[in-house]
């Protein structure tokens, strides 16, 4: 469906349209998502910080690790730390020696649950591009990149 039939709006400019049309995809993805966050009692911001720390392979990582490499950067990193924490999902060791320094690992649970997501996750990542061919999801991953310079 055209952008301009799903929100029933015509002579946009191409900027505007782009813009428009990132904005109203992303909003689907989101939506498609949040279903599968909520059966496990996450937000999608939770399931990126897991994600990061599964991927430090047992290295502990400091917030400002995990801020940078997170897909919103607007998030509140410390706030989400806390609520994985209280679920048992990650831990958090504060050095004596200097308390600024915080290192935060994903727990077994954390690693279990990811698990049983990622079947779950990856179907829909999959049906999210169903109507694209492998060589259309490539062009569009790469127009993407290029978009964001």
């Amino acid at each position: 469906m055209k952008i301009e039939d799903a929100i029933k709006s015509k002579n946009m400019s191409l900027g505007s349209r782009t813009s428009i049309n990132i904005m109203y995809t992303d909003n689907v993805i989101q939506e498609k998502s949040y279903e599968i966050f909520k059966n496990f009692d996450l937000s999608s911001q939770q399931y990126n910080v897991l994600r990061i720390l599964r991927g430090q392979k047992g290295k502990p990582a400091n917030l400002y690790t995990i801020q940078e490499r997170m897909i919103h950067k607007m998030s509140n990193t410390t706030r989400l730390v806390d609520k994985l924490i209280l679920k048992g999902l990650v831990s958090r060791i504060i050095c004596e020696k200097n308390r600024r320094k915080v290192e935060i690992t994903i727990t077994e649970k954390g690693l279990e649950l990811l698990n049983e997501m990622d079947t779950i996750v990856e179907n829909n990542n999959k049906e999210l591009i169903k109507n694209l061919t492998i060589e259309e999801a490539e062009t569009l991953n790469f127009l993407l990149d290029k978009l964001r310079g």
